[in-house]
């Protein structure tokens, strides 16, 4: 369900007149080079279509209007290959609605020491070309991703590749649509927040449904669809003894599975990325969604428990984000701390929603009781996740304004068994270390619940926030808690005086 060949980053080179047409053939022969060159990378996930040289304001305006009326075009890459003098961008920066990264490059690589003359030098005037343009969107107060280096090298491939994977997300959030199972989990803060302006910030829309709804599409399930699902299951999972074929509680299996395919065909029916369900909400449901949601999120969608429609919308962007890259997105919640002061971590789980995209090793799908919620014993799938870079990320709704929250950290194998405790669960040493990471995750207001991610940046991250326009507070490394406390300071005082513009 997520498809980056469809969105189409355009190749924006800016010149002028000044240099005859024979520069401007040149001009146009470099742009198309670099821009197939693009599309055709295994890096880059989207196809980056070249568009001719804009010399003009008018042309400027036109490209820039184009780009907004096409839904295919997710973004777009501007070049200043010659000087391009940056009045002439205006009325087209400040219409333009998507997203674009300024890439500032030369299509040579190396200055030709021995032939180097002034017709070379009106041709590759990128290094101050740029600056003109730089100041301009500066001006403008126009957030953009500035890439700087030559056009092949890996890394700068690599940073415009990322960029592409933000701006199909951004496009996919613009037209998300939430299916709300129930309301949020009482007297729950932060989960709850303003869904009109979420809307209105990222583009995403929150619909409300009564359990009855799901249950309505649940019970269309005819028994051959549940007898493939069944299956399936039995064909990738190692199935927990009770719920075999002649297993004791085999029909909650195909009860679960009866779930899964309902609340997969209410999702389709209505056009939904992303979903939300509440234990306090099941009336009519035999059980809460466990295997249900860890499959439905495997496949693309986005999920956030008791009714958490902000991490329902953002895992749902970080898993477009990370279409096709090794590794995994998954909710998540910090459960409970390993406080050895040697070795640090923190145990994340949930009772049953962790994705299996981030399991390492076997996966089981097993049944055990739920002490909340009142229903039948839920099905679920439980596995260990593996070591390696990792990050956690939230929005919370801070009033005035949104903000992200991102903590790098290294996941730890699990060396210890957990016999009584039969869900998925991952364990990790947080950045720069838990008690510092805590504590800052706290005074920005984080939430409990988090999309854990083991293959998005937290570079990535804050250009997703920049395209959005909201706060973005990074704990990692190089945190430290007086400072940090600090930005938080100076953060709401640039809020409080950015209302006045």
């Amino acid at each position: 369900m997520i498809n980056f060949k469809q969105g189409e980053v355009w190749f924006v080179t800016g010149s002028q007149h000044l240099y005859g047409p024979e520069t401007l053939k040149q001009v146009a022969e470099h742009s198309k080079e670099i821009a197939n060159a693009y599309t055709e990378s295994s890096v880059i996930p989207v196809n980056v279509v070249f568009k001719p040289t804009v010399k003009t304001a008018d042309e400027i305006h036109a490209i820039c209007k184009a780009a907004n009326n096409d839904d295919n075009c997710i973004g777009i890459i501007t070049w200043m290959h010659t000087f391009s003098p940056a009045k002439m961008w205006i009325a087209g920066l400040t219409a333009l609605q998507k997203p674009f990264l300024h890439l500032h490059t030369q299509f040579n690589r190396d200055i030709p020491w021995g032939t180097i003359d002034m017709d070379f030098m009106n041709l590759n005037q990128s290094a101050h070309g740029g600056r003109e343009f730089g100041f301009l969107v500066s001006r403008l107060r126009k957030n953009r991703k500035v890439v700087v280096g030559h056009w092949k090298n890996e890394k700068v491939i690599k940073q415009v590749a990322d960029w592409c994977r933000v701006a199909n997300a951004v496009a996919d959030s613009r037209r998300m649509k939430v299916a709300r199972f129930g309301d949020n989990m009482r007297q729950v803060a932060v989960t709850d927040g303003n869904k009109v302006s979420a809307q209105i910030k990222f583009g995403y829309e929150v619909n409300g449904y009564g359990i009855g709804d799901l249950v309505d599409f649940v019970d269309q399930i005819t028994d051959a669809q549940v007898d493939r699902l069944v299956q399936e299951y039995d064909d990738t999972y190692v199935m927990a003894q009770k719920i075999k074929a002649d297993g004791s509680m085999r029909q909650s299996l195909r009860d679960a599975a009866k779930i899964e395919l309902g609340m997969r065909a209410f999702l389709e029916n209505g056009g939904y990325s992303a979903f939300t369900d509440t234990f306090e909400d099941l009336h009519g449901m035999k059980q809460l969604p466990g295997i249900a949601t860890q499959r439905l999120m495997a496949s693309g969608y986005g999920f956030g428990g008791e009714g958490d429609w902000k991490t329902s919308a953002l895992v749902r962007t970080m898993k477009v984000m990370g279409a096709g890259l090794e590794g995994g997105n998954s909710f998540m919640e910090d459960y409970t701390y390993h406080f050895d002061p040697e070795n640090s971590t923190c145990l994340g789980s949930h009772m049953l929603e962790i994705c299996p995209t981030i399991a390492k090793g076997h996966v089981s799908c097993e049944i055990h009781p739920l002490g909340i919620g009142g229903k039948e014993d839920p099905v679920r799938l439980v596995f260990n996740s593996g070591a390696g870079k990792a990050l956690n990320a939230s929005v919370v709704d801070m009033g005035n304004r949104f903000r992200m929250l991102v903590n790098k950290v290294e996941a730890v194998e699990i060396e210890n068994d957990m016999p009584h405790l039969p869900v998925a669960r991952v364990l990790w040493d947080a950045k720069p270390d838990l008690q510092t990471a805590a504590a800052a995750w706290i005074h920005a207001g984080g939430a409990h619940h988090t999309c854990y991610s083991q293959n998005i940046s937290a570079e990535s991250l804050e250009d997703y926030a920049d395209i959005m326009d909201i706060e973005f507070l990074l704990i990692d490394e190089k945190t430290d808690l007086y400072r940090f406390k600090q930005e938080l300071r100076w953060n709401d005082a640039a809020y409080a005086i950015n209302k006045g513009f």
